[in-house]
């Protein structure tokens, strides 16, 4: 048994306790792909994750993100997390203006601004119309009407994203689903808000089979649903979305598109600080 340093990160909300919690085990080179796991497990959060030195000469460091279930090669909230995390530990970044990490989905930059931190949010790894059968499955398990959908579309960047647009933000809002009908779907909602609303669009996320029934605010697929929706011209390139609302949450993810960029950031602070024996 070894003991290392550990942070406990809140990212994408203004207040403490009020948004997506990520463990954070830093200098983490030794441990083994088990011992990572079980250790996710043990946390039960959405993501756990384990900063350790890079493989890739351009990278500050190499990241890998458990859910309770297994590896993800990519992850929104615990990319900021991380990276608040290794910025709070002394981590000096090679490029000027961003930090650079590895993780099993390639390089991802992070930029620091006067709102938190940022990613550039990675390309889709697949996107298109769902299935009608799909669709009809997810509406089932969701117990919505079908004029309640707007669109639908894979938005996969890494663990697996489908979306379907709602007609609005408070159809979402109300959603009680049926986790055991969704199956192994990855599934996330969007709906717009009525303008002059504190947020543009409500997004919530239900991933059962990785072991998170609701995530309370999730980066990866607020940036595939951005990247979608701006593509479409469903919203302007640069918005304001919630999530976590249901669950007692208070997440708050920006968007902005900058030239050939989407950037997806919120703030981000460590509520819990120690070491953890593995």
């Amino acid at each position: 048994m070894k003991s290392y340093k550990f942070s406990q990160v809140d990212v994408f909300a203004k207040d403490a306790y009020r948004g997506n919690p990520v463990a954070v085990v830093h200098d983490a080179d030794a441990l083994t792909s088990d011992e990572m796991h079980c250790f996710a497990r043990w946390t039960n959060l959405s993501e756990t994750t384990f900063l350790l030195n890079p493989d890739n000469d351009d990278a500050d460091y190499r990241l890998r993100i458990f859910t309770p279930e297994g590896e993800l090669p990519f992850a929104g909230h615990p990319t900021l997390g991380s990276c608040h995390a290794w910025l709070e530990a002394g981590g000096l970044a090679a490029s000027e203006g961003f930090v650079v990490q590895e993780c099993e989905a390639g390089l991802v930059r992070v930029r620091k601004g006067s709102e938190g931190l940022a990613f550039a949010a990675p390309p889709v790894l697949r996107s298109g119309p769902l299935g009608s059968e799909l669709v009809a499955r997810l509406m089932t398990a969701l117990n919505l009407p079908d004029e309640a959908l707007v669109a639908h579309q894979w938005v996969d960047n890494g663990p697996g994203w489908c979306a379907l647009q709602l007609d609005s933000a408070r159809r979402v809002l109300d959603v009680v689903p049926d986790m055991a009908a969704l199956g192994d779907a990855c599934l996330g909602l969007v709906g717009a808000f009525p303008p002059g609303s504190a947020s543009d669009f409500e997004v919530r996320a239900f991933v059962p089979s990785l072991g998170v029934p609701e995530d309370p605010v999730t980066g990866s697929l607020n940036a595939s649903i951005a990247q979608w929706l701006i593509r479409e011209g469903r919203a302007s390139e640069r918005y304001v979305a919630s999530q976590g609302t249901v669950i007692g949450r208070a997440g708050q993810i920006r968007v902005s598109k900058e030239q050939d960029t989407l950037w997806v950031g919120g703030e981000t602070r460590t509520c819990i600080r120690g070491t953890a024996t593995l």
